[in-house]
């Protein structure tokens, strides 16, 4: 599969500048494991299905975890998150969607930073994946382009423990303020989406939390209702895809 994909960035990728001096649209995403992609993973092991709608193409892009370029192909975080098991997301699926609108995309880059079961409170200033969310946002802007928005998916995690929850809106929301002045991108649109799931007591409260935030310039989309996997945890390979197409929506009427 890598060999496939390397041969396919070669050969198509320079007819976009090679890799350097392109005009991108960044897209970051964060979050815990439905943001990282479970779809179609199973026991560990991913079963490789992938949709139209999450195969590669030429203009869109991932930031690799060496800072590189190279066209996206699922499973977007390998290399990133290296916690959990690799899947299909939505990210590819949102590019596609964004793509297929004629709305004048040209190149779309992801940079992928999302971490499994991360917490809240992992992503607070002054801690690893805060860190490396921001340096890997700036880095993308390297060779040009502009971050447009920030993809959240996280909370499940925060469903175990009564701490977590009742510190939940408040780190959520010192996050996003957080992020918004360190990255200096007036205004940074953050897609937060709802969670569909949790793994504790407490997801029916996360939720509610998540559905209260009124933060500017913050949108929030719901994965309630989208298919869950055998582990009741985790989007389905079709769900992440209705993710990303809601998610590109929601940006698209931003």
């Amino acid at each position: 599969m890598s060999c496939v994909i390397s041969f396919f960035f070669m050969i198509l990728l320079p007819q976009f500048g090679g890799g350097g001096n392109l005009t991108k649209d960044i897209f970051l995403l964060g979050g815990e494991s439905n943001m990282v992609g479970q779809g179609g993973v199973f026991n560990g092991k991913w079963d490789v299905y992938q949709p139209p709608e999450v195969r590669p193409n030429a203009k869109i892009l991932r930031l690799n975890a060496m800072g590189k370029w190279e066209v996206a192909a699922e499973p977007l975080h390998a290399g990133i998150d290296i916690e959990g098991s690799w899947g299909v997301g939505p990210g590819i699926a949102f590019a596609h969607e964004l793509l297929a609108t004629g709305s004048g995309f040209g190149v779309i880059g992801f940079v992928p930073c999302a971490r499994t079961n991360s917490r809240i409170v992992n992503w607070q200033r002054g801690k690893f994946f805060y860190k490396e969310l921001t340096r890997r946002a700036n880095e993308s802007l390297q060779e040009g382009g502009t971050i447009r928005a920030l993809l959240w998916y996280q909370g499940e995690s925060d469903t175990i423990f009564q701490e977590d929850a009742d510190g939940y809106k408040e780190n959520t929301e010192k996050f996003f303020k957080d992020l918004h002045s360190d990255l200096n991108i007036p205004p940074l649109l953050i897609i937060q989406v709802a969670i569909a799931s949790g793994k504790g007591n407490f997801t029916d409260r996360i939720r509610n939390d998540q559905l209260e935030i009124k933060l500017p310039p913050v949108k929030l989309i719901d994965a309630k209702g989208l298919p869950l996997g055998r582990d009741r945890q985790h989007l389905t390979t079709d769900a992440q895809v209705q993710l990303g197409q809601k998610l590109a929506h929601a940006f698209i009427g931003s």
